[in-house]
This record gives C-alpha cells, sequence and structure tokens, in this order.
C-alpha cells in the first residue's frame, strides 16, 4: 500500500502501542496489579491520538492523490486498520475495568485467555509487513485469528456457562465472560483489518468468504490451461449487494473480459445458476454457460462466460439509428422464438397489482409525497392510489394470462446484450427467470426505457418511438396466440411497473411524472368492461411521450 513517511510511521508507533497494550493486558492476567491496569487506562488518549493523525494524513494524501483510484482505496484501508487497531486498545481497557471489580482475585480461565492473547499479538505483529509489502498471505493469516478464538472462547463459554448454574463464584464468572467476549471482539478487529489489506491489493472491497471464492474461480480459469495471469476488475454492485466483477488475461486488458464473476448471498447466487441452467436447457446459446460455482456459509460465486456485444441501453443511447434498428428486430425475433417455442397451456396470474403492494411501502419511504388520502374536488369524489389499488386486486383476479411461457424476469434495457457481429441477443441477470405470463417481461423492458434519464428531446423521440414498435410488436403476437387480455394485463404490468420504480429515482420530477402515469393506468383498467376486454386499448402514446 502507498502512504508517506508521516503515515508509515504513525501505523508504526500505533502498531506498537496496541501490541503494549495486549501484551499488558496478558501481564494483568497472570497477576493482578493495579500499577499494570493503570499503564492500560492512563494511555488511552495516545493510540486515539495516533489514530486521528493517520485519518488526517490520508485524506490530505487522497486530495492530492485525486484520480488515482488505486491510491485512494490503499487510503481508505489505512484508515480502516488504524480505526481498528485503536478499537482493540479500547477492549483491552474494558477488560481491566470489568477485571478491577474482581478485587485482585485472578480471573477464572485466565491462563486461557492469555494464550488467546498470544494469537493476537502475533497478528499484530504481521499487521505493517503485510501492509507495505502487500502480502495477501500473510493478510489471510491475520484473518485466521478469528476463527481460532472464536473455537476458543465457545470453550469457554461452555465453561462460565456451567459455573454459573452452580451459581458459585458469579460474580468472577460474569467477569471472565465479558473479558472472552472482548478478546473475540479483537478478532473481529483483526478480521476487518485482514479484509482491508486484501481489499486494497485487490482494488476492491472484499471479505475472506469472497476472496476465497474469487480464488476458487481464478483457479478454475488456470486449470484450464489458457491464461498465465488474471486481473480482476470490479465493474458493478447490484441492490441486493452483489458483487460483480470482470477477469481479464493479465496485459491483454484491451482484448476484452475472460470471464464474469459475480458473488454475494447464497440464496441469489442460487437462483441465478438456476436460471442459467434453465436457459442452456430450454433456449441453448442465449445465456451465458457457468463457468464454475462455489458457496462459503452463506455466500456464494459464479463465474460465467462474457458475453460480447453491448448492452440494448447503450446501443440505444449512443449508436446509430440502424444498429439500433438492427438491435430491434433481433430482440423482437429471439423473444417470438422463445415465446413459440417455450409455450404451454398452463394458465398462469403475475400478480400486478401483489407485487406493486408488496412494494409500495418502500415507494412511500423514498416519495412519502405519494401517499396522500382520498379527497373531492367540488362534487367530485377522488380515491386514494392505495383505494385504487385495492379495486385493481379484485378486477385482476377475474384476469389471467391464457398461456405461460419462459420469461427473463427482470428484462430491464441493461439485462439485454446485442453482438453485432454475430448478430445475436443474449440475456444476463436470470435470478427472476421463470414459466409466467409475458406481458410481465413486456411491462418491465417498456418502463425501463422511460425511466431513462435522458432529457435530450430528438433522444426522447427515439426512445418514444422504440417503445410503441415493442409494444406493437407484442400485440400482434397477442393476437395472433389469442389472448383477449394482453391490453388489460398490459395496462396493469405497466401500472406496477412506473409505481415500483420511483423507489429507485431521486428525480423528483420524473418520479413524480411515473407515478401518475401508474395512477392513470390504473383508474382506465377499471372502467374497462371486463365481458369485452378484447376492446381495451393501453394508451401508449400519451403514456410514454414526453
Amino acid at each position: 500500500m502507498k502512504g508517506s513517511k508521516n503515515i508509515r510511521n504513525n501505523l508504526r508507533f500505533l502498531i506498537a502501542e496496541v501490541g503494549s497494550q495486549v501484551s499488558n493486558l496478558q501481564d494483568y492476567l497472570d497477576g493482578p496489579s493495579a500499577s499494570v491496569g493503570r499503564r492500560i487506562l492512563d494511555r488511552s488518549g495516545y493510540a486515539y491520538n495516533l489514530m486521528l493523525r493517520i485519518h488526517d494524513s490520508c485524506h490530505h494524501q487522497v486530495i492530492k492523490a485525486a484520480g488515482s483510484g488505486a491510491d485512494a482505496a490503499s487510503l481508505r484501508a489505512i484508515e480502516s486498520i488504524a480505526t481498528d487497531l485503536e478499537r482493540i486498545t479500547g477492549l483491552c481497557r474494558e477488560a481491566i475495568q470489568q477485571l478491577e471489580q474482581l478485587q485482585n482475585r485472578r480471573c477464572p480461565g485466565a491462563s486461557r485467555c492469555i494464550s488467546m492473547l498470544d494469537n493476537i499479538s502475533g497478528g499484530l505483529d504481521r499487521v505493517e509487513p503485510a501492509i507495505h509489502q502487500n502480502d495477501t498471505r500473510l493478510a489471510l493469516k491475520i484473518g485466521q485469528i478469528k476463527p481460532r478464538l472464536d473455537k476458543a472462547s465457545r470453550r469457554l463459554v461452555e465453561k462460565y456457562t456451567a459455573g454459573l448454574k452452580r451459581k458459585k463464584h458469579t460474580e468472577d464468572l460474569v467477569s471472565g465472560l465479558f473479558l472472552v467476549h472482548g478478546i473475540e471482539q479483537m478478532g473481529d478487529a483483526m478480521l476487518n483489518i485482514s479484509e482491508a489489506i486484501i481489499s486494497a491489493n485487490l482494488g476492491q472491497p472484499i471479505n475472506i468468504d469472497r476472496y476465497q471464492s474469487l480464488r476458487a474461480s481464478m483457479q478454475q480459469l488456470h486449470t484450464e490451461g489458457e491464461h498465465a495471469g488474471l486481473v480482476v476488475e470490479p465493474v458493478a454492485e447490484t441492490r441486493s449487494g452483489s458483487g460483480i466483477s470482470a477477469i481479464s488475461a493479465s496485459g491483454q486488458e484491451d482484448a476484452g473480459y475472460v470471464a464474469i464473476y459475480k458473488d454475494g448471498k447464497k440464496r441469489k447466487l442460487r437462483e441465478e445458476r438456476r436460471g442459467l441452467e434453465s436457459w442452456q436447457e430450454i433456449f441453448p446459446g442465449l445465456a451465458p454457460r457457468i463457468l464454475s460455482y462455489h458457496k462459503r456459509g452463506q455466500s456464494a460465486s459464479l463465474l460465467i462466460e462474457h458475453v460480447a456485444g453491448l448492452t440494448f441501453e447503450q446501443i440505444l443511447l449512443h449508436e446509430p439509428a440502424t444498429l439500433l434498428r438492427q438491435t430491434q428486430q433481433q430482440l423482437q425475433r429471439t423473444l417470438g422464438k422463445i415465446w413459440h417455442e417455450t409455450r404451454t397451456r398452463k394458465t398462469v396470474s403475475a400478480g400486478y397489482m401483489r407485487q406493486l403492494s408488496r412494494r409500495l411501502e418502500e415507494v412511500y419511504t423514498i416519495h412519502p409525497e405519494f401517499h396522500q388520502q382520498g379527497c373531492r374536488i367540488c362534487a367530485k369524489s377522488i380515491p386514494s392510489f392505495g383505494a385504487l389499488l385495492k379495486q385493481a386486486h379484485g378486477l385482476e383476479a377475474r384476469l389471467s394470462a391464457p398461456f405461460s411461457v419462459y420469461i427473463h424476469g427482470d428484462f430491464n434495457v441493461d439485462n439485454i446484450i446485442y453482438d453485432p457481429l454475430e448478430k445475436k441477443i443474449n440475456f444476463i441477470d436470470l435470478h427472476r427467470s421463470r414459466y409466467m405470463d409475458y406481458v410481465q417481461d413486456v411491462s418491465v423492458f417498456m418502463v425501463s426505457n422511460y425511466r431513462l434519464q435522458i432529457f435530450d428531446a430528438p433522444l426522447r423521440a427515439r426512445i418514444l418511438m422504440l417503445t410503441r414498435e415493442f409494444y406493437r410488436f407484442a400485440a400482434a403476437f397477442a393476437r395472433k396466440a389469442g389472448d383477449p387480455t394482453f391490453e388489460l394485463r398490459l395496462a396493469l404490468g405497466l401500472a406496477r411497473s412506473f409505481a415500483t420504480s420511483t423507489r429507485f429515482i431521486l428525480d423528483k420530477s420524473l418520479a413524480r411524472a411515473m407515478f401518475l402515469r401508474s395512477r392513470y393506468l390504473l383508474e382506465q383498467v377499471l372502467t374497462a368492461d371486463l365481458k369485452e376486454p378484447a376492446l381495451f386499448r393501453v394508451p401508449v402514446k400519451e403514456i410514454f411521450i414526453g
């Protein structure tokens, strides 16, 4: 890691001070002494001041190194390390304050606690070389302290708990429990230090589990014998907390990515894997191949094939009209084939109003002004949005798609990839794929175009043109497939997507426009004649203009 001489010196002093405090705590446990206790309690300000100096120096150096992401990441890691080092001194003080209540009696299990603190001392000795040598192996050894302490602390807690049940020496045992908990927290601090060093070395935030999964995935690529060295580059973070990184061959970063690495919660990654496998089975070639899957505890990782091309969003906003037309036509041909080949006779309801109801509180949290009661204008009664939604629930209960198809499930414009050279569409982010009403994908795609925060008039007109064309394609499919309630379900799906999308939009003008469109669509659906559903039409031009 890079740091000024001032930072390096203060960090060395801080590590030495923390080591001294841990050693003093061990001496106190071996033989309780007021003088040893004072040596810990009286030096609280020294470690804190060293931490502040490191923070200030890092802050000034980050400003000077503006534009250098690697330097900034290293300096933030040093700040984090300094904070956790100072935290260990605070835990030493808390331990002394607790042990002093024993009035110079030796704490039960003191020898085991001294042994546990030996692990902390050993880890502290590795911190400085791990930082200055960018040594990930040393950092991993620092991180391994926590599981060892957790194991030792569980044994002591069991011993103390058994003693408490006998109701003897309860004060001593309670002090012992607090002491063990404090040492356990020191292990947490050492783990944080380990992860800060590893994150700085990789240039992206990462924890031990994520690192181990990443290493296993990288080894998977190495075993294929294609790449002597690999480079990991963070490219995105999802709203669910998953990390997405691109892997390229060392020295050949400009040649493109070798694979995409995703990691996060096991449930989410398991769903993603299931979606990818299902698409490979149902419609081969559309989804990227899975190269490896690893799970550790509640985390998991996926290594998947990198698909070449541009996202639909990139093409829509930045590429020539000829390429957009080509992409749109290929997307429609691909969807037509999917809907035809995966179609089943099973009727299905997407439950758009149920989806909207589940997310409405999140919408109101971001935009509380949307949460209004019904009112009257002269003699006209205006129902609240909640009242409209309740009525729409009842109406939707009488609607269902006459067939189901296999859908993407999150059909946003940034989840569709087009390769102009191969003239091929690929889908990504497939954790919500399932057999469902195709209108779910249609409505999500249309609204994901609208919600692009583009205010250039010609570009907005281009978006409107594309959206109307996509609507005509879907409506033509519905007529040919004999789907009389397509327009009604589309209106409900659009209402759902317009309203729920506002929870990701802070622009008040755009969010209000979208929420009002959701309301307008609900009002239109509620006036429809369900005896003649095929007569209803979604006011696409009015909804998507502007």
